[in-house]
């Protein structure tokens, strides 16, 4: 199997909960035998999009080699920090790129529905947030999390798409800290 593992914390240091969650679920998926290309969405080099007409164009080249990892991976896992309710804008100025070029939607030719450019992968969200995870769910619909599962991720035809979250993320013990850890690397030698 080969896993593209996107990296969506919009920081670059290495310190935060987010980046030693992909370290767990990278160690585990390489212990299984899968092969796994990582992307760190804070170390690309990419613009905003603020027109509409660059959808169909052609995106910044650290974007075509993002794409490249896409394409070639069976599952992908996506790492990152729950902010204001939803994912980073970073991280979704990220997917608006790598969408460009018809690359995971592209128009119907008949019209109605979009293709979806990208079935036959499947999908891990891992999402760390303050809050309690079951209050995110009950109160909040996780919300912010459906739009990356079904508004991005199913809309180019990627399902399976399952979701880990975990709250309380910054008053975690190091105790709870390894609980986590150890869940996400188990995952990383099981997902199939």
């Amino acid at each position: 199997m080969t896993i593209c593992l996107i990296q969506g914390h919009p920081h670059g240091n290495s310190g935060h909960f987010c980046h030693a969650l992909a370290d767990a679920y990278e160690a585990g998926a390489r212990e299984a035998g899968a092969t796994v290309n990582r992307l760190a969405i804070a170390a690309l080099d990419f613009p905003l999009l603020s027109d509409p007409d660059d959808f169909p164009t052609p995106p910044p080249a650290s974007i075509r080699e993002a794409q490249e990892a896409v394409s070639a991976a069976d599952h992908l896992v996506i790492v990152y920090p729950l902010w204001l309710g939803t994912m980073p804008a970073l991280l979704k100025a990220f997917f608006e790129q790598l969408c460009r070029n018809e690359f995971a939607i592209a128009q119907n030719e008949k019209g109605g529905w979009p293709r979806q450019m990208l079935k036959g992968k499947s999908a891990r969200v891992i999402v760390t947030m303050g809050m309690p995870a079951p209050a995110y769910r009950l109160f909040f619909g996780a919300h912010g999390v459906k739009s990356m599962e079904s508004g991005i991720l199913g809309m180019a035809g990627i399902k399976p798409v399952h979701d880990t979250l975990i709250g309380g993320a910054g008053e975690l013990t190091p105790d709870q800290a390894r609980k986590h850890l150890d869940h996400v690397r188990n995952l990383g030698r099981h997902e199939k």
